[in-house]
Formats: C-alpha cells, structure tokens, sequence
C-alpha cells in the first residue's frame, strides 16, 4: 500500500511538474511578443485560457515603468473583449458548455452570485483572484445583458489591472514581491468592500421602491 501511494504520489509531482513547466513555456512565448502577446493572453483568459495575464503585465510593466499604464489600458480593454467572446458562448451553447468544464457545484454557485448581484458579479470576479472565465460564460447563461457585461467587466478589470499598474509607478522593482505576496489578500477585502456596498445600495434602492409605492 505504502509503495502504491508513494508510486502516485511521484506520478502527481511529475504531472504537476510538466503541467508547470508548460505554462511557463506559454507564458515565455507570448512574453516574446510584448504588447500583442499581453492582449492576445488577456483576451483569451476572458474566456478559455488558463494563464492570466498578469504574470505578463507586471514583468513588462517592471521593465517599462513609463508605459505600465499603456500596458494596463490593452489589458483591459482586451480582457473585456474576451469577456464578450465568454458571454457570447454562454449564451450560444448554455449549461451544456458549462458542465463539460466545470463541476455542477460550481455552476450552481456561480449562477446564485448572479442571481443576488445581477452583472456586478463580473466586477467581483474581474477584480478578485476568482476564476474570471467562469463568470463569463456564466453571465451569457444567465442572459445578462451585453451592455452590463461590457460595463461591469470595465470596472473589474480595469480597477484590478489600474491598481497593478499603479503599484508598480510606485514601488518599482519591489512590486513583484508586493503583489505576490499581498495582492491577493488586498483584492478579496475590496471586494468583500464592493459586495457589503452592493448589498446597502439594493437595499437603499428597495426601500425606496417600497415608499413610493406606498404613497
């Protein structure tokens, strides 16, 4: 048993070795191409790909400190687009696109956060560590409107991508560091911050509603 187990155990390490090892092979090749591997990378991510583009955009931006707000911009604007492409195949092909990728569990999850926060869903999973591609081809399922998509996507991605850009103006060859370590962490309270605000507006909104109606 303890030869069988250690056997797998070498068999997983070296899978996730070579899995590794083939991500940074990726990575290298579309670093090679500068801006138009960073938009190519960013766009895919939105929808099908599994390397985000930020291992590109913080090395470039560390490199050019000057241009890290051009290279923030194309990633933005190139993740959104993407996020479209995602929307536009939940939307064609539905739960069977979904469940071919991700486990129901997921799916189910991911369909209540739209169901409480309609497309601001997309802006906490653009600006989180959350799986991007999830959301939208989720959001095309859920038939969100294109307009929210593109709007909410906007504000995600380029609030997460902006706030990269800017760390690295300010702490230069330190940001990489910073980001590794903190980036995470600070992007998950802003946007627990975003939902309790979301949470409060609705209210605010509902309340509102009521009001008027009772007069």
């Amino acid at each position: 048993m303890s030869l069988l187990l250690a056997m797998t155990l070498l068999t997983l390490q070296d899978f996730l070795s070579s899995l590794s090892s083939l991500l940074q092979e990726w990575t290298d090749y579309f670093l090679e191409y500068g801006a138009w591997g960073l938009g190519a990378i960013s766009f895919m991510e939105s929808s099908f790909f599994p390397i985000p583009p930020d291992v590109l955009l913080i090395p470039m931006g560390i490199a050019q400190p000057e241009l890290a707000l051009w290279y923030a911009f194309i990633t933005t604007i190139t993740s959104v687009a993407g996020a479209i492409l995602g929307w536009w195949l939940g939307n064609k092909f539905g739960r069977k696109l979904m469940l071919r990728f991700f486990k129901p569990e997921l799916i189910e999850k991911v369909e209540g956060y739209f169901d409480r926060y309609g497309g601001a869903a997309l802006a906490i999973a653009g600006f989180t560590p959350i799986p991007y591609k999830v959301f939208t081809i989720a959001s095309g399922m859920c038939n969100v409107k294109k307009r929210d998509v593109i709007l909410w996507s906007l504000l995600g991605r380029g609030g997460r991508f902006f706030l990269e850009a800017a760390l690295i103006m300010w702490l230069g060859n330190a940001a990489q560091e910073f980001i590794n370590e903190y980036f995470g962490i600070i992007t998950l309270t802003v946007g627990g911050i975003l939902v309790v605000g979301y949470i409060i507006f609705a209210l605010i909104k509902k309340n509102k509603k009521k009001q008027s109606n009772s007069l």
